[in-house]
């Protein structure tokens, strides 16, 4: 391990988030209703904390290791998730309430232990937003971007943090053209939306604010009622729209708008598989609630189970109305719909849909196997055949995922909660979803301590993956 140049890292990459926290800082001074000196001081210890852990290894050239790059992910978003609860500590006088809010934000998972948004503080709210639009994409691949002109090399780290079983494909030759790349596109994306929401009748404030947590998956508010708050089928149909496009791979809208043409997004199994499962839970989700009159018409029912199926489905978490009261059926559907997630490379949650399309044709190949055991028949996905470390990968990240899913389950039956909301918890968290059910539906307030610090790692593991933060558990990790 490269101790000195880690710190290096994590010295630079801490002082480019303090500068995040500058406009906040401009949020506050505009309404002026709370906030400036909290985000000042926040600011000035950030880039004094950084700069104490750049400054004496400023000189260290050494050449990363993989090993040294999961160590600096997990590091840098442990980090970030605790000096990110810096500022919320002042509204939460709770420091694991700010911190497993602040976890919730940069790992795009939306579960929320405050309450009376409507109330707090314009900075605060756009804080928690911003938070979550750093994370959507990964600061760490915003970082890729820059830190090769400060002499540091970003492979290492960008394969380290990014989503999803193809992690070595690349946008560009260089990696930091690469993560320009991409954040150009969520960029694009996230002005793209704002602007729609501003003309669907949101100020600027909530049109941005909800572009952040819309474009980033992440499902945060600026209202308590949520989405619903606006009571604007135009705003749902914007908020669907730009959900569904960000669970799409951020590859492909980039190779779309480079070659002008949408043949990338109709001949991704991917996209076609992802497509088609978001309308089939529709259709249930239109049919079971029109069938047991939850309201008026079918036009309302539409409207809702399509928001909230994708919504849900996305890992998004934006929500119109109070699903968890609709026959029990659809909660527990659109909870299930959340473990597949959305597709790799995008900023959903979620298994992936890649993986268990990956995971559904390997088993209909071990069945056809018992009945030609010689048969030699791969695996192939769009006409190619995909490699067996490919499937052997999905299958081991699979078997950890039911494992950990298990054992996080039955730690919060033994810290008090109920089968129902123990369950919807650990699902919210892992897949990155953020309203479960029972206990949790509404916010994670009335949980107890242990159960958050519980559901914070358990996020921090849905959001890299299991893989990049479980292997520094092993001792091979740490062997010389």
């Amino acid at each position: 391990m490269h101790n000195k140049l880690i710190f290096k890292i994590l010295g630079l990459l801490l002082m480019i988030f303090s500068l995040t926290l500058i406009p906040p800082i401009i949020v506050a001074y505009i309404y002026d209703n709370g906030g400036l000196k909290e985000f000042s001081l926040s600011l000035i210890f950030l880039l004094f904390t950084g700069l104490m852990m750049w400054y004496p290894t400023r000189k260290n050239k050494r050449e990363l290791k993989i090993r040294d790059g999961f160590l600096i992910v997990v590091m840098f978003w442990t980090v970030l998730g605790f000096v990110g609860a810096i500022p919320l500590y002042f509204v939460t006088n709770s420091f694991t309430n700010a911190v497993f809010e602040s976890f919730s934000a940069l790992t795009t998972t939306g579960a929320t232990v405050i309450t009376g948004l409507d109330n707090m503080p314009h900075s605060i709210l756009w804080y928690r937003q911003q938070l979550q639009w750093l994370g959507g994409m990964g600061i760490i691949v915003l970082a890729v971007a820059i830190l090769p002109m400060l002499g540091i090399g970003g492979m290492q780290l960008y394969r380290a943090e990014s989503p999803g079983p193809v992690k070595d494909s690349k946008l560009a030759p260089r990696i930091s053209e690469t993560a320009k790349a991409l954040w150009y596109i969520y960029l694009g994306l996230t002005v793209s939306c704002a602007v729609s929401y501003w003309f669907a009748g949101m100020d600027w404030f909530d049109a941005i604010s909800h572009s952040f947590s819309t474009v980033a998956i992440g499902g945060f508010s600026t209202h308590d009622d949520n989405i619903g708050y606006f009571k604007s089928l135009e705003i749902e149909i914007i908020a669907m729209v730009f959900m569904f496009l960000a669970g799409i791979n951020f590859a492909l809208h980039f190779t779309a708008f480079r070659n002008k043409s949408t043949s990338p997004y109709r001949f991704d199994p991917e996209v076609k598989i992802y497509t088609g499962l978001l309308v089939f839970a529709i259709i249930i989700t239109t049919l079971y609630l029109t069938i047991n009159s939850v309201y008026p018409t079918w036009q309302e029912n539409l409207r809702h189970g399509a928001f909230q199926t994708i919504s849900l489905a996305t890992t998004t978490g934006f929500s119109s109305v109070d699903y968890s009261i609709w026959p029990a059926f659809i909660p527990v559907l659109l909870l299930f719909m959340s473990f597949i997630g959305g597709c790799a490379g995008s900023t959903a949650g979620g298994m992936k849909v890649i993986r268990i399309i990956l995971l559904a044709k390997q088993g209909s190949r071990e069945i056809i196997r018992l009945l030609h055991p010689n048969a030699i028949i791969p695996v192939k996905l769009h006409g190619k055949v995909v490699p067996d470390r490919v499937i052997t990968a999905v299958w081991g990240f699979f078997s950890l995922y039911i494992v950990s899913f298990m054992s996080i389950m039955l730690i919060l039956m033994v810290l008090g909660l109920d089968q129902v909301t123990a369950f919807s918890a650990v699902a919210a968290t892992i897949n990155n979803l953020g309203p479960g059910l029972g206990e949790v539906a509404n916010n994670f307030q009335n949980v107890s301590d242990p159960v958050k610090w519980v559901l914070t790692f358990t996020m921090l593991l849905g959001r890299l993956e299991i893989f990049t933060l479980l292997v520094l558990f092993t001792a091979a990790f740490w062997r010389k």
